[in-house]
């Protein structure tokens, strides 16, 4: 898998997210090279190339995933193409990097995962939240019992639709055969992936869905709740409707609380019985700089990595569960 101790990476889908959040977390990690990129459309493919510095593109995965000199697959497109692809890479026998979420449903997530625990090959999923140092501080906090016996989290999204959702142009997040969910499906999936790694997983999980906008295809609004294997219940909100933007966790135990954002870059609060104790810890320029870096050290033998296939495959059930089609 290695040339000169470096995993030589190839990435699928080489638009906005790879810009500035993923792709060049990928090329500044030691030991790591993105190699080669591909988009379908050629003229972009080949501008991505040229700006980024990558030797390669493709404008046919196959080709990119049978590169010899490509060690490792990024799979960064929409989440509808997200198994084709990985069963592709499985078949290849490399290790694999999808992003989030990590299919449109639970059972496609489900032959994701299959897939690559048969061939013993690394299966991870871009839920980098577990790797960034403000949500590590919180899991430190919960940990430390800071906050006693944790009773309840509860989470509020919403925001109001934007010049894309008002002008009915195609948009796969809003799509319902490709994100039924809509804007939950790529959004929630990143909280409550999450709110599992700081709490343990969920065994039991329904919500109520509905389209209040009539925009689009997707869902726009949605409860859920859930209970966590240790107890712990959980509840959700997410609108996609509403007049402002809201982003706000809050995390009930029996001796405080603490409260986040899992977007915004508030600070992070924790109020117990020594007062209140206010943290701003910055996100790195590129998103996924951690996320990489703890691939690497999973690639090396030297950790484990906090997102692999089989948490992302949890999330997938998860997010069904709350949907209603699981």
């Amino acid at each position: 898998m290695k040339n000169n101790n470096k995993v030589r990476w190839g990435i699928l889908g080489c638009g906005s997210v790879t810009e500035l959040k993923s792709g060049p977390a990928y090329q500044n990690t030691e030991g790591f090279e993105v190699v080669a990129v591909m988009r379908r459309n050629k003229e972009k493919a080949a501008d991505y190339a040229k700006r980024h510095k990558v030797p390669k593109f493709y404008t046919n995965a196959e080709d990119l995933i049978a590169d010899r000199e490509v060690d490792a697959v990024y799979i960064a497109t929409p989440p509808d193409s997200h198994k084709y692809y990985a069963l592709k890479v499985a078949e290849a026998g490399k290790p694999c990097c999808v992003e989030k979420p990590m299919a449109p449903n639970y059972l496609d997530s489900l032959e994701i995962q299959k897939a690559f625990s048969d061939k013993n090959l690394p299966l991870f999923i871009a839920y980098y939240r577990r790797s960034l140092p403000r949500f590590l501080q919180i899991k430190q906090w919960l940990d430390e019992g800071a906050i006693g016996e944790v009773r309840h989290i509860r989470w509020h999204l919403s925001k109001p639709p934007h010049d894309l959702d008002l002008s009915g142009a195609d948009n796969w997040r809003t799509n319902a055969n490709i994100a039924p969910g809509g804007y939950f499906d790529d959004l929630a999936s990143h909280g409550i992936d999450l709110f599992v790694f700081l709490l343990g997983e969920i065994k039991e999980a329904n919500g109520i869905t509905t389209n209040q906008m009539g925009l689009y295809s997707a869902k726009d609004s949605i409860l859920g709740q859930w209970l966590h294997m240790n107890g712990i219940t959980g509840s959700g909100s997410w609108n996609f409707g509403c007049h402002q933007r809201e982003d706000k966790v809050e995390i009930y135990g029996s001796q405080g609380k603490i409260m986040f954002s899992v977007f915004d870059e508030a600070p992070i609060i924790l109020i117990n019985d020594q007062g209140e104790q206010k943290l701003e810890i910055e996100n790195p320029k590129h998103i996924q700089k951690f996320h990489v870096a703890n691939i690497k050290e999973h690639l090396l033998g030297k950790g484990l990595h906090p997102s692999l296939g089989a948490s992302g495959l949890h999330t997938s059930w998860v997010m069904d569960r709350i949907l209603g089609t699981l």
